[in-house]
């Protein structure tokens, strides 16, 4: 017989990808679940990446580990959302087109090929070329390269389409998707546990546990509900050009630079060439790094270091126009870490939070590990890196700054 249960086991707050990939995994065991969101849906951080599904950015570690599990899991979760949707309300564009990291100095050239055969110890398929065979993969890219590294298994996929089928499965199995809803914290009973989210407009939300994926606003929530999290935002932006001739760049390209940048733990900014182009022609050129709080100022000298790296890549670009230029913020954490799993300082509050620019690629292994913990099942991920007590997350900074 049908049980019907007038509130949700679990709310999630936060409609992103990563929260979209969570509410997906938690219904398709059979939670009931309502995702809050005070913006409209896939509004913010997702709506602001490039779609990268990226292993070759990745030093081997806990971080590697759920890259390799997600990388495996998003055709398989592509597919099953195919075959309950149909392709159409399931579709996101997704293109397993590979990547290719040069080194254009032969300093980054030596680093380069060290950093790949660490990789492959650690079971991620990266291929030294030559000059020639980098060439050959890509014809417009510069001929300063001195070393590259194919990345067969990276890949890509427009974001806010993944989420979106990942909401519409969430909507099939009975679960509520709520925009426009702030939630301002949580209630809780005598001994600690969550009972409720409180909204700053439509009351409480009451539920068994709740969620915070909240993205790089996970700090300002997490504080809220009583778990505080060092999680903080840190911005990016991209460039956008105008419609190139198909094979202009075939996979996504970038200077060796890139990893460094993306291990930074400086306020400054870092910048460094990042160049792909999507279904429709236009490439995408970023990338860019910066803590700086919410401060959505665009800086044109960002911008002008974004264009400038990419048309060293790609001598190409240099007289292509640029249609637009976006920015978003970043969750980012001291150790470089996503938050995964239930907080022990406050029963019933979950975490899902602090990928930072690897949101996109890391969600499908994320959703599902949030809900193997969850439910107890066994983990496919070890999940101890990425608990909320580790000592890399001692908060030293005022989380939230809206």
């Amino acid at each position: 017989m049908l049980v019907l249960r007038k509130h949700p086991d679990v709310v999630v707050v936060g409609s992103g990808i990563t929260g979209a990939a969570c509410a997906e995994a938690l219904t398709r065991r059979g939670a009931r679940v309502t995702v809050l969101d005070r913006a409209p849906l896939t509004s913010g951080t997702t709506a602001r990446g490039e779609g990268n599904l990226l292993v070759s950015d990745k030093a081997p570690g806990p971080e590697l580990a759920l890259a390799q599990a997600s990388l495996r899991r998003w055709p398989q979760l592509l597919a099953a959302l195919a075959d309950e949707l149909g392709p159409e309300r399931a579709g996101c564009e997704y293109e397993p087109k590979g990547g290719l990291v040069v080194a254009t100095r032969e300093p980054d050239a030596d680093a380069l090929r060290t950093f790949a055969a660490t990789q492959r110890a650690a079971g991620v398929d990266a291929r030294d070329l030559t000059a020639s065979e980098a060439a050959a993969h890509e014809p417009q890219l510069t001929e300063r390269v001195r070393a590259a590294v194919c990345y067969p298994e990276d890949a890509q996929l427009q974001p806010v389409l993944a989420a979106t089928a990942l909401l519409a499965a969430v909507r099939a199995r009975g679960g509520e998707i709520r925009t426009g809803t702030d939630a301002s914290g949580v209630t809780c009973e005598g001994g600690g546990r969550v009972v409720a989210v409180r909204t700053a407009d439509a009351g409480p939300v009451p539920c068994g546990a709740v969620v915070n994926a909240c993205g790089p606003w996970a700090g300002c929530f997490a504080d809220a509900a009583g778990g505080p999290l060092p999680v903080l935002p840190r911005r990016g932006m991209v460039l956008v050009t105008a419609p190139l001739p198909p094979g202009t760049v075939r996979h996504k390209v970038y200077d060796a630079d890139y990893v460094g940048a993306v291990g930074s733990g400086e306020e400054d900014l870092r910048t460094s060439a990042v160049v792909e182009s999507t279904r429709a022609g236009t490439v995408l050129i970023g990338s860019s790094r910066q803590r700086a709080g919410f401060d959505d100022t665009v800086r044109v000298d960002v911008l002008r270091a974004l264009a400038r790296k990419a048309a060293v890549l790609f001598p190409v670009l240099r007289d292509v126009p640029v249609m637009r230029a976006y920015g978003g913020f970043r969750p980012y954490t001291p150790d470089h870490l996503p938050v995964i799993g239930a907080d022990p300082r406050r029963p019933g509050l979950w975490h899902a939070t602090g990928h930072e620019g690897a949101g996109i690629g890391l969600a499908a292994a994320t959703g599902e590990l949030l809900a193997e913990l969850y439910t107890g099942e066994k983990p496919h991920v070890d999940p101890e890196p990425f608990r909320v007590g580790r000592p890399g997350l001692s908060i030293e900074e005022e989380p939230c700054r809206r």
